[in-house]
């Protein structure tokens, strides 16, 4: 794969990531931190906020892997 076309669909991968990750995570602390406690909140928060943070490194990883050697 040329590596021009690898960058597009690895850039084009991380912001649709980012952007499902946050709508996902809002919505699901709008359904069900409505009544908690602000520590509740800041927890949610930090653990989701960090979390999104391992499918991006993955992608990342996967964009700086070397091609292989055609021969």
């Amino acid at each position: 794969m040329p590596i021009r076309l690898k960058k597009l669909i690895g850039t084009v991968l991380l912001v649709a990531l980012v952007v499902i990750y946050a709508l996902v995570a809002s919505i699901v602390a709008v359904a069900q931190l409505s009544e908690s406690s602000p520590l509740v909140h800041l927890l949610f928060f930090l653990l989701s906020g960090l979390l999104w943070v391992l499918p991006a490194m993955g992608i990342i990883k996967w964009l700086i892997i070397e091609p292989r050697p055609k021969g």
